[in-house]
């Protein structure tokens, strides 16, 4: 089953991602982020799955993770249930699928001999991993130390205003409309900023002087 889906690994791992950035611009944002947005990133854990099929040991420790976030979102159910606690772990476990599944992007497309589409699917994904990464770096300091973002706007939800506010800075937009007001508030956004730059840096210079020799050969 898995080797079916394999060749079309960066493809679907970059659908499922676009279908969590944009879901909400077909869905009410409630619903979205109520009820589909926990379904989609259990999805995109799959697709992770998939594509590391090939490690069996990184698949198993990505596969333990899914049990884990499938529990969590049902515990969403229990009343007596700590949130914040619930919500910390959460965003523990998909952090750490999102740094394993962005490093091995990096790896099949550092050595692919070949730019392909899937090459460059998967080299995009990999770019919008950095963000989500940066993301839940910006939801768990902002669960742990409140207020250590300024600006966001009210009416929008807390993970919408800092999925906005991860992906301005790894783009080093940097509207200025929300604001790191902490010191690991600080910390967290230098460290979006540089993951963006030294992806584009060295990355995607690679993958570019590929296709370049590969074009003129």
């Amino acid at each position: 089953m898995l080797k079916r889906f394999y060749p079309y690994r960066f493809q679907i791992f970059f659908f499922s991602q676009i279908a969590i950035l944009f879901g909400s611009l077909i869905v009410p944002t409630y619903v979205f982020e109520t009820f589909l947005s926990p379904v989609l990133f259990l999805l995109n854990l799959l697709t992770g799955i998939v594509l590391l099929s090939k490690k069996r040991k990184t698949m198993w420790f990505l596969v333990a993770l899914l049990v884990i976030s499938t529990l969590l979102l049902g515990s969403n159910l229990i009343e007596t249930v700590n949130e914040a606690l619930v919500g910390l772990i959460k965003m523990g476990t998909y952090f750490l699928f999102y740094v394993v599944v962005t490093s091995e992007i990096i790896k099949q497309v550092w050595r692919a001999k070949k730019v392909s589409k899937n090459v460059i699917f998967g080299l995009v994904s990999g770019y919008i991993s950095l963000g989500l990464i940066g993301f839940f770096i910006c939801l768990s300091i902002e669960m742990v130390y409140p207020n250590s973002f300024i600006g966001l706007i009210a009416g929008v939800s807390i993970t919408e205003n800092l999925m906005y506010y991860s992906y301005i800075s790894l783009l080093t937009i940097g509207y200025g409309d929300i604001l790191p007001i902490s010191a690991l508030a600080h910390k967290a956004t230098i460290l979006i900023g540089l993951m963006g730059q030294i992806y584009l840096v060295i990355i995607t210079a690679i993958v570019v002087g590929k296709y370049i020799n590969q074009s003129t050969e």
